[in-house]
């Protein structure tokens, strides 16, 4: 493969488009794209991003993303939403490239809980379900959207009463028998030619808007890896899945729900060797893939990050050495990532500080190279760094006194090292 294929991501505000940035933005063979119907942090993500689309149940949706397919020759779309995987599914004739995604059939059946259990209707591992409130036989039992992601709407219900009430709102549900045992994911890869090849269960250990944001990858036992390959046999996965268990009273695993799709959390399976998202576009490329697993012990946690935008523009960037590009004896990796970021950018970099002995040999005890700075400056005693700065600059310095002396002089922006994250671009 010679030239990137160009990859587009929709809606790529979500966790799950956050996860496939992630897994793709370093291949070689791919050039992301994002779109997104309102501003979201989608733009401090993507370097290429387009907002104001329609929304996935509007009518123009697929005009829009074809107008963008058409002008940034767009090869694949990547759906990453549940509701957008399945209307894009049904609407891939229309799309002017090619879509990412299993059989439409299993889309379907896999978006509607009470279709999923009908259709793997005699499975020793679904919970027992009902339709209709007058077939319930005794409480707590489980009710959740049947159509729905992210644990929206689901709840224990303990009475008659609570269970008419609830669905009194019109909604469709799936009622089903209360499990209170651990739950977990199991994410999934099918080849190009429908053989299973990866099951890798996770843990749920803490849980922020239905998306598992501390997991623990195990390795599966006799039960979950039956599961997995009666669903992959009755259903036609292309590429990366992931289903829901959650143990009954007695420990034993029930189905809650299947999805053809990435998951947001596959990050803890990609960090271990498997790259889903990346190995379902190749089974869409025509490839037959090989896994590498590392096999290591691997907690994920996840928590929010802060990414910024500004409007700054500068061309040079001057850092001190002491307590700042090097701190504890130890290199600044933030502030390196930085410094190598602007240079990428064709920044001008350069080392100002009162280092007390030659620069030289302290760049090389720590691996740095004076390669990186345009200009190295030792002062001597006496000496002012404002007599260093050109204008169109921005400094970076540990001392206070030295950012003071540096901002009221030559009027530009001065950064302590708590601010670096701001001037980071994290757009690919």
């Amino acid at each position: 493969m010679t030239e990137k294929k160009k990859v587009l991501i929709f809606p790529a505000g979500t966790e799950i488009a956050f996860e496939i940035h992630q897994a793709l933005r370093y291949s070689k063979f791919v050039r992301l794209y994002g779109a997104t119907s309102v501003p979201c942090h989608a733009e401090f993500v993507f370097e290429r991003c387009f907002t104001g689309l329609p929304f996935v149940d509007e009518p123009g949706l697929i005009d829009a993303l074809n107008e963008i397919i058409d002008r940034e020759h767009i090869d694949y779309l990547y759906p990453a939403h549940d509701s957008a995987l399945l209307r894009l599914t049904r609407e891939q004739a229309a799309l002017h490239c090619a879509l990412v995604s299993s059989d439409p059939e299993t889309v379907e059946i896999c978006r509607d809980k009470n279709k999923t259990y009908a259709f793997l209707a005699g499975a020793d591992y679904l919970p027992r379900s009902w339709r209709r409130a007058e077939e319930v036989p005794g409480y707590p039992v489980f009710l959740k959207p049947a159509v729905g992601q992210g644990a929206q709407g689901a709840r224990r219900v303990d009475s008659p009463e609570q269970l008419a009430e609830a669905l009194s709102d019109g909604v469709d549900y799936a009622i089903c028998e209360y499990l209170p045992g651990e739950e977990f994911t199991v994410d999934c890869f099918t080849d190009r030619h429908g053989a299973l090849r990866l099951v890798s269960p996770r843990s749920r250990d803490r849980i922020r808007a239905g998306i598992a944001v501390r997991s623990r990858p195990f390795r599966p036992d006799k039960r979950i890896s039956a599961i997995a390959e009666d669903l992959n046999r009755r259903l036609r996965f292309n590429g990366a899945w992931f289903f829901q268990l959650k143990q009954n009273a007695e420990g034993d695993c029930r189905l809650m729900e299947a999805a053809p799709r990435i998951a947001g959390t596959m990050g803890a399976t990609r960090n271990l060797g498997c790259n889903l998202p990346l190995l379902t576009l190749y089974n869409h490329w025509g490839y037959d893939v090989q896994l590498l697993w590392n096999g290591n012990a691997e907690l994920l946690d996840r928590a929010f990050i802060s990414r910024f935008q500004t409007d700054l523009s500068y061309e040079n960037v001057y850092v001190d050495f002491d307590d700042t590009l090097i701190l504890d004896g130890k290199v600044n990796h933030e502030l390196m990532a930085f410094l190598y970021q602007a240079r990428n950018k064709g920044k001008k970099l350069y080392l100002l500080s009162r280092h007390g002995s030659e620069l030289l040999p302290d760049l090389e005890r720590y691996a740095i190279s004076p390669a990186l700075f345009e200009g190295l400056y030792r002062l001597e005693p006496g000496e002012d760094k404002v007599d260093f700065i050109k204008p169109d600059s921005i400094f970076i310095d540990d001392s206070f006194a030295e950012r003071k002396r540096v901002k009221e002089a030559c009027q530009i922006p001065v950064f302590d090292l708590d601010m670096v994250e701001s001037l980071l671009d994290w757009r690919m």
